[in-house]
């Protein structure tokens, strides 16, 4: 591939699923680490673009996932994160509209979930991949994402309830 094809493919790429990278990297590890995880996963699709396959999202996801493996301690990216669901539940206690409580009660359970069934579920609910997908980005085959999934779903509601359990005796005793 010559250099202006190569250069014209990345910024296609690039152009294509930034906005993605970007919101699985807050996702995973928080605003603050965002920036150096994107610029790291595409510097990294530069470097093997010729290896990128046609459909590349997932396999960006993927180099994403292991930038933050390799790069940030799991302290950190815990902290990070649950300061970021922590800021996105106090912007929604300052709206006003009806949706507002639930959002807020599933951002709270979300925040007690470990950190393998928020991805899962993000990964499908927020960025839109499909299960075969998100299986590649996670390195499992679809059943076994299926059943983790399943899982995680389960967690997920679990937390609801006792979101809401909380919420509710706050309630009671105002």
């Amino acid at each position: 591939m010559t250099e202006p094809d190569a250069s014209a493919r990345f910024t296609e790429m690039y152009a294509a699923h930034h906005a993605q990278v970007y919101a699985y990297a807050v996702s995973r590890a928080g605003r603050r680490l965002a920036d150096d995880v994107v610029s790291e996963t595409f510097l990294v699709a530069w470097r093997r673009l010729s290896a990128m396959p046609p459909a590349p999202l997932p396999w960006l996801l993927v180099v994403a996932r292991n930038v933050m493996h390799g790069r940030y301690r799991d302290e950190v990216r815990q902290a990070s994160l649950a300061d970021e669901l922590r800021a996105w539940v106090d912007e929604v206690d300052a709206d006003v509209a009806d949706g507002v409580a639930e959002r807020s009660s599933v951002l709270a359970a979300l925040a007690q979930l470990a950190e393998s069934d928020r991805e899962l579920l993000t990964l499908v609910a927020w960025h839109g991949l499909s299960n075969r997908d998100a299986a590649r980005v996670v390195g499992c085959s679809v059943a076994t994402f299926f059943v983790r999934l399943h899982r995680a779903r389960k967690r997920l509601e679990q937390a609801l309830t006792d979101v809401d359990e909380t919420e509710s005796t706050k309630e009671f005793s105002r």
